[in-house]
């Protein structure tokens, strides 16, 4: 969905209206939700809206645009009305960066909700810092992101002030599938398996040494590449190979059918991902049952959730066409942090927005803390989510079912 640009006033604004002299613009207008003589602050969205992985993307987008609604039905900032402003990056980071550009050179936006995918966010990050804009990421896993490429060796340095997420690490949830895999489920001897991604590629390798230290064999490994269809040769690897589980680094369009191909090819044996997987597109994308099959994903059930019942009655009674899917909470979390950050700046300057916007709500985000729809928001000192709740869930039938939720400790 894309918003069209309003017009920044240079004209002085009354005696008693919230006034911008930097980002953002008087609305006088009725259409868009907006509320005549408040100041318009835009919420940038980027996810995959169309393509293989549109579900989750669409889910971030609507979940973003409900919280940004609730905020001016509660009149959350006085003077402020939100509005976001969805790209499109169809999961491809070249993508990423232009709508990173895009939305930075647009001075209505104070915050961005997104992306999706790991390798897009990478491709965003720089671009979004050198405008101060903050980014609140719903989905990305890649401990790099906000640890620095030396993350692995202990070497921990934050690459981009700008950068949060509300979804945990690699870090945390790798190790959790293996301790799962390895202790719950009685797995010894694994094949794993990524699509030479950020996000799966990261995620694969953290599995692996985590299940090895437990004590597990890894009996082979291959990689797969992200649009083809045909797994065939490595399904029989997986057979041949004595395994008594996959794991799946990748996202649910090949994720479905690599479990798929695998049973086909004798090795009846579950396969478990990450929360790439966690979808119900990966149940539809394979031809034989998915039973047994298993996938991580970041905190607990949404549904299951008492701080999430009023995201999830509103939701529905907005009326959007596709679901909140896997990140919707979060998307909602994410965006509601920046909305809260503005909140705080304009308080913190006699109801006004200051000169230095961007800068002054990164900052804010910092310092941001509440009970969210996915639990208690709040940042570490390295931009990722103080939440360290995750789930396992289960294919039984034609649906995810959860079998396991805790808050990871090492």
């Amino acid at each position: 969905m894309r918003h069209r640009s309003l017009l920044i006033l240079t004209t002085a604004i009354t005696a008693g209206a919230l006034t911008l002299s930097a980002c953002g613009s008087r609305d006088d207008s009725s259409d868009g939700g907006g509320d005549s003589g408040k100041t318009t602050v835009v919420i940038g969205v980027d996810a995959p809206l169309t393509g293989s992985l549109s579900a989750l993307g669409q889910g971030i987008k609507n979940s973003a645009d409900l919280a940004a609604k609730t905020a001016n039905k509660n009149n959350e900032v006085d003077g402020v009305t939100f509005k976001i402003e969805a790209l499109d990056d169809q999961a491809v980071p070249a993508s990423g960066q232009q709508n990173a550009t895009k939305l930075a050179g647009n001075d209505e936006v104070l915050g961005v909700v997104g992306p999706l995918n790991s390798g897009v966010a990478q491709s965003m990050q720089g671009v979004l810092a050198k405008q101060d804009l903050a980014q609140v990421s719903p989905a990305n896993t890649n401990p790099a992101l906000s640890q620095g490429d030396n993350w692995a060796k202990g070497d921990l340095k934050r690459p981009f002030k700008s950068y949060f997420r509300t979804a945990t690490t690699d870090v945390i949830q790798g190790r959790f599938a293996a301790q799962y895999y390895y202790k719950d489920a009685k797995k010894k001897k694994v094949f794993v398996i990524d699509d030479k991604q950020t996000y799966g590629a990261g995620l694969a390798s953290i599995f692996a040494q985590e299940f090895k230290r437990l004590g597990g064999k890894v009996v082979g490994t291959d990689h797969l590449t992200v649009k083809e269809t045909d797994f065939s040769s490595i399904a029989d690897k997986v057979k041949n190979s004595g395994a008594d589980s996959v794991y799946f680094g990748g996202q649910y369009p090949e994720g479905g059918l690599l479990s798929d191909q695998v049973k086909g090819a004798g090795a009846e044996i579950p396969l478990m991902g990450g929360d790439g997987i966690y979808d119900p597109e990966f149940i539809k994308a394979s031809g034989t049952k998915n039973d047994g099959d298993l996938a991580t994903s970041v905190g607990y059930p949404v549904e299951e959730l008492d701080s999430a019942k009023a995201f999830i009655k509103d939701y529905e009674a907005a009326g959007y066409k596709d679901p909140y899917a896997a990140y919707g909470g979060y998307s909602y979390d994410a965006a509601w942090s920046i909305i809260q950050a503005v909140k705080k700046v304009v308080e913190d300057n006699d109801g006004k927005l200051p000169e230095d916007s961007r800068a002054k709500v990164t900052e804010a985000l910092s310092g941001v803390s509440f009970d969210g729809v996915t639990g208690k928001v709040a940042f570490d000192k390295y931009g990722d989510t103080t939440n360290k709740q995750l789930t396992v869930y289960e294919v039984k039938g034609n649906a995810w079912e959860a079998v396991k939720s805790e808050t990871f400790k090492d």
